[in-house]
C-alpha cells in the first residue's frame, strides 16, 4: 500500500503541488478561492499556457525554442496593424498565425537541416524579431484595435472567458496528437534516442521542423490573445514569456533532455505558475521577492524531477 501512494505520489507531482499550493493560498488569502479572481488566474494562465504547450513539443524533442516572445510580439503587431488598417479580424489572426508558423519554419530548419544547436538558433531568431518588431512599429504602440478585436482576450462565452476556451482548444488538439497519431509517438521516439529514431525509418528532420512551427504557432495565437486583451500591440510585449513557457513545461514534469512529458504536466505547471504569482499579489508580496519565489520553486522541481528518474 505505501508502495502504490509512492509511485503515485511521484507520478502526479506536479497535479499534488498544485493542488497543496491552492490550499496553501486559500488559507493565506481568502480572496483567492472567489470566483471572480479564479477567472482572473486562468485567464492570465491563458497566455502562458498556450506557449507553453508548443514549447512542450520542442522539448520533448530535446530541443529549446527561446524566440516564442519574440514570435508573440510580431504576431501581435501584424495583427494589430491589419485590424487598425481594415477592421478585419479574422484575416488578423490568420496573418498573425502565419507569421507564428514562418518564424517556427526558420527555426526548425536551422535546427533539423542547418544542424545548429536549437538554443543558438532560437537566441538568434529571438533577437532578430525583436528588432523586426521595432521597426515594424517604429516603436511606437498600435492601438484603438476597435471592440471585435477586443471580444477575443476580454469577453466570456457561457461564463467561460474566452482566452481560456482558446486555451483549451490548444490543449485538446495538442494532447490528441501527441497520444493518439503516429506523430506523436516518432515526437517520443525521436526525444528519446535520436539516432534509434532516424535508423527505425523515421524522418528525424521533419518531426524537428514541424514542433518548431507548433510552437510558433502557439506563440501567435498568446499573442492574439495578448494583443485584444490589451487593445494594443508593443514591440516589447512578451518579454520574459519564453522562461514562464520553460518553467511550466519543467515544472510538468517534462525531461529538458526530452523523450518523458505530457500536455496535462504542462497545463498543471503553467497554473503553478500562476497561482503562484497571484497569491503573492493578493499577499502583497513585493515584485523582487515574487522573481526569487518562483526561481527557487523552479528549482526545486527540477531537483525533485531528478531524484526521482
Amino acid at each position: 500500500m505505501e508502495n502504490k501512494f509512492k509511485k503515485a505520489l511521484i507520478k502526479y507531482k506536479s497535479l499534488f503541488a498544485f493542488l497543496l499550493l491552492c490550499i496553501i493560498m486559500s488559507i493565506s488569502s481568502p480572496r483567492f478561492s472567489g470566483i471572480s479572481n479564479i477567472k482572473n488566474v486562468l485567464t492570465q494562465v491563458s497566455v502562458n499556457a498556450t506557449i507553453a504547450v508548443g514549447m512542450t513539443f520542442v522539448i520533448l524533442t530535446g530541443g529549446i525554442d527561446l524566440s516564442v516572445g519574440s514570435t508573440l510580439a510580431i504576431s501581435g503587431a501584424v495583427a494589430a496593424t491589419i485590424v487598425k488598417t481594415n477592421g478585419n479580424v479574422f484575416l488578423a489572426v490568420a496573418a498573425a498565425i502565419v507569421i507564428g508558423a514562418g518564424v517556427g519554419l526558420i527555426n526548425g530548419i536551422f535546427v533539423s537541416k542547418g544542424k545548429v544547436q536549437a538554443f543558438i538558433v532560437t537566441l538568434a531568431t529571438m533577437t532578430v524579431f525583436r528588432g523586426v518588431t521595432q521597426v515594424y512599429t517604429n516603436g511606437t504602440p498600435v492601438s484603438g484595435l476597435g471592440k471585435k478585436f477586443g471580444v477575443i482576450g476580454n469577453n466570456n462565452l457561457a461564463g467561460i472567458p474566452i482566452p481560456v476556451i482558446i486555451t483549451l482548444i490548444v490543449f485538446l488538439i495538442a494532447f490528441y496528437f501527441l497520444s493518439q497519431t503516429k506523430f506523436g509517438r516518432y515526437l517520443y521516439a525521436l526525444g528519446g534516442n535520436e539516432d534509434s529514431a532516424r535508423l527505425s525509418g523515421i524522418n528525424t528532420d521533419k518531426i524537428k521542423t514541424m514542433v518548431y512551427v507548433i510552437s510558433g504557432i502557439t506563440a501567435a495565437i498568446s499573442g492574439i490573445i495578448v494583443t485584444s486583451r490589451i487593445g494594443s500591440a508593443s514591440a516589447t510585449a512578451g518579454g520574459g514569456y519564453e522562461l514562464d513557457a520553460i518553467a511550466a513545461v519543467v515544472l510538468g514534469g517534462t525531461s529538458l533532455a526530452g523523450g518523458e512529458g505530457s500536455i496535462a504536466g504542462t497545463i498543471i505547471g503553467a497554473l503553478i505558475i500562476g497561482v503562484l504569482n497571484n497569491g503573492l499579489n493578493l499577499m502583497n508580496v513585493s515584485p523582487y521577492y515574487q522573481l526569487i519565489v518562483k526561481g527557487v520553486v523552479i528549482l526545486l522541481a527540477v531537483m525533485v524531477d531528478k531524484k526521482n528518474k
